[in-house]
C-alpha cells in the first residue's frame, strides 16, 4: 500500500479509534507479537503490520470492545491478546523515549542544568526549552519564567516553561547528575526533538496526569 503524505512529505496515518489522519510522528504504533499480544511500539522499530492511535490514555481505557475491533480489522486476525495495562505499557515507553531524547541532546551539549546557569541563559535570550520537574518549587521556577520572559522580549506574557510529569528523581537518573529540577535547551534544534518526544506524552497521558 502506497503511504499517504502530506504536500511537504510528512507520512501520515490513521488512528484506528477516531478514524482521523494525523502525521505518524505525532501517533503511537501498536504491533503484534508472535504470540498475539498487542504491545506498544512507540518507536515503530517492530517488524510487521502495525496498527496506530492517536487517542489520549483516558480515551484508549474507555475504548473498550471499539479497540478490539478496530485491531482485529488492522491485524487482520482475531487472535489478539490485549493487556490490561496497555495505558501504562504506553505511558512507559512515551517517558523512556523522552527520557532518551534529553540524554542524548546532553551529550551533545546542548542541554543546561542549574539554577543560576538556567537563569543566565534564559535573561541573555539563549533557551529555546524550558522544563521543570514535577515537584520543582514554585518559587524557583516562577524565577526561571520570568528569565526566559526577559530574554525572548516576552515579558508580562504570562509565558512559563513545561512542567513535567516526572520527578526529579527521574530526570536525574536520566542525565546522570544529582538533583535536576530545572532543565534548559539552548540549541533550536535539540529543543524542537525534545519537544516532540514531550509533546507525544502529555498529549497520551492528558492535563490531568501532567497538572
Amino acid at each position: 500500500m502506497t503511504e499517504r503524505q502530506r504536500a511537504d512529505g510528512t507520512p501520515i496515518r490513521t488512528c484506528i479509534l477516531s478514524r482521523e489522519g494525523q502525521p505518524r510522528d505525532g501517533l503511537i504504533r501498536l504491533a503484534l507479537s508472535p504470540d498475539g499480544d498487542v504491545l506498544p511500539d512507540v518507536r515503530a522499530k517492530a517488524p510487521g503490520r502495525g496498527a496506530w492511535i492517536g487517542v489520549t490514555r483516558a480515551e484508549l481505557d474507555a475504548s473498550g470492545k471499539q479497540l478490539r475491533g478496530a485491531l482485529s480489522r488492522a491485524f487482520k486476525t482475531g487472535e489478539i491478546a490485549i493487556p490490561d495495562d496497555l495505558g501504562a505499557r504506553i505511558v512507559a515507553q512515551l517517558e523512556r523515549a523522552f527520557l532518551d531524547r534529553l540524554g542524548l541532546e546532553a551529550k551533545a551539549g546542548h542541554v543546561v542544568i542549574g539554577g543560576e546557569r538556567i537563569e543566565k541563559a534564559g535573561r541573555m535570550g539563549k533557551l529555546h526549552l524550558l522544563m521543570h520537574a514535577s515537584d520543582a518549587g514554585a518559587d524557583g521556577s516562577r524565577k526561571l519564567d520570568q528569565a526566559l520572559r526577559v530574554g525572548t522580549d516576552r515579558e508580562g506574557s504570562g509565558d512559563t516553561g513545561f512542567t513535567l510529569p516526572l520527578p526529579r528523581t527521574i530526570l536525574s537518573l536520566a542525565l546522570g547528575r544529582e538533583n535536576v529540577v530545572h532543565v534548559g535547551l539552548t540549541d533550536a534544534r535539540a529543543a524542537g526533538r525534545v519537544r516532540d518526544a514531550l509533546d507525544r506524552l502529555l498529549h497520551f497521558i492528558g492535563p490531568e496526569p501532567a497538572a
